[in-house]
């Protein structure tokens, strides 16, 4: 790979990622809205024998737009459970083929699924604007159910960063790059 283009690739999965990282980190806030609400409710419901339904949605609201668009930045921190029976042994180079390969042909391909199979289900929900069941619930359900392009959208984004990342780690040809540990686990 010439290095004009190892520079794009750089440059795009960096651009990328920050957008991802930007994303995970603005939503990580609603993780102390999501208590805050919940206690909140918890007071209103056994100290004053208060409650709203609307304020007890918006806890699962704030739930679900947390792991859904959360799920990308998750990816990107390594987070995501992994079945690990080979993966630790191989040096970067390997580490960077099953990355490639796991992206391309099982995250983008779900990715795309979801999407296509989740249009109906959206679109039918935005159809009829749907809202809460429950009388007194949010209105926003549709909003909510929409949230699921978003997520595979996001988590697009950050699968393509990883394998614009694994080809160049591919496609380096050093011996210094093959076969080390990475910094995360040198450290251990």
């Amino acid at each position: 790979m010439n290095s004009a283009l190892r520079q794009y690739f750089e440059e795009i999965s960096t651009k990328l990622e920050q957008f991802i990282d930007w994303t995970g980190r603005t939503v990580s806030w609603l993780v102390l809205a999501m208590v805050l609400v919940t206690f909140l409710v918890v007071v209103l419901r056994y100290v004053f024998d208060m409650g709203w339904i609307a304020l007890q949605e918006s806890i699962s609201y704030f739930h679900s737009i947390v792991f859904l668009v959360g799920a990308a930045y998750t990816l990107k921190q390594n987070g995501h459970v992994r079945v690990d029976i080979f993966y630790n042994r191989l040096g970067d180079h390997g580490r960077a083929w099953v990355d490639l390969i796991g992206h391309l042909f099982i995250l983008m391909p779900v990715m795309v699924f979801i999407l296509w199979i989740s249009w109906p289900y959206v679109a039918e929900s935005w159809r009829v604007t749907e809202g809460s069941r429950e009388a007194g619930g949010l209105a926003g359900v549709f909003l909510l159910k929409s949230l699921i392009f978003i997520m595979a959208g996001l988590l697009i984004l950050q699968g393509l960063a990883l394998i614009l990342r694994a080809l160049l780690t591919v496609t380096m040809q050093t011996p210094s790059n093959l076969g080390q540990k990475p910094a995360k686990e040198a450290s251990n």
